[in-house]
């Protein structure tokens, strides 16, 4: 990607960007939806997916990402799709030098992460792509890392592969307090999201609400593309 392209990436980071748009006020109210899922301990470490690509996960866990800085709290990103990385291009930083290198001990922790323009965001982008993604995430050091990001900052966001097409996302999720999944409105198949909602639950994941993504909504003078406000599963 150019760096041209990366810029607009970075552009898409809404809240950021527009801080005061309905979209921007969506996620203010996903931050805060959260923290009323546990107030006697609250969920810290969480992973964003979807069923399938190109339903928004990680646009959604960035912005997210801006949202909880917003409000003063430290927060750290863990790209883990380490099959299509894209925090690296939201955020316009290097790809290499990331998680993939802290694994295998090439480089510390603290190598690994990047500051972003974003003051209290920080990024660890996914290095170099493995050939054994699954293997990987699954190992002890995968946790190590998680821990030693829970320390670093107040919120741990963890982008993660879809769903339905590889394994990596179920494994993520069972080391995290949580899972958000992200339904893109008019492209999600009801039976796509059962079979990820069965997937999940059969590794014990914690689902902790559906952010809907890709509403249309009216304003006075445009239509916007919105997350709109997360829901369970169940109601």
């Amino acid at each position: 990607m150019s760096r041209r392209d990366s810029k607009k990436e970075f552009e898409e980071l809404i809240v950021n960007r527009e801080p005061k748009s309905p979209v921007s006020e969506a996620y203010r109210e996903l931050r805060t939806n959260l923290s009323y899922l546990n107030p006697d301990d609250p969920l810290t470490k969480i992973a964003i997916t979807s069923s399938g690509t190109q339903e928004g996960k990680s646009l959604t866990l960035a912005n997210l990402a801006i949202t909880l800085a917003n409000n003063e709290q430290d927060v750290i990103i863990i790209d883990a799709d380490l099959r299509k990385p894209r925090q690296h291009e939201i955020y316009n930083l290097p790809k290499h030098k990331g998680l993939s290198d802290i694994l295998i001990g090439e480089i510390s922790f603290l190598e690994g992460v990047q500051k972003t323009e974003i003051n209290r965001v920080k990024l660890i982008s996914t290095g170099f792509i493995p050939p054994n993604p699954s293997e990987l995430i699954s190992s002890n050091k995968m946790e190590e890392v998680i821990n030693k990001a829970e320390e670093k900052a107040d919120f741990v966001l963890v982008d993660t592969p879809p769903v339905l097409p590889v394994t990596d996302a179920a494994i993520l999720a069972n080391k995290l307090d949580g899972t958000l999944l992200v339904v893109a409105s008019h492209e999600t198949e009801e039976e796509m999201l059962d079979r990820t909602k069965e997937k999940l639950e059969k590794a014990n994941v914690n689902i902790i609400g559906v952010v809907l993504n890709k509403y249309p909504i009216e304003t006075e003078t445009d239509y916007y593309y919105s997350v709109a406000s997360q829901k369970t599963l169940n109601g």
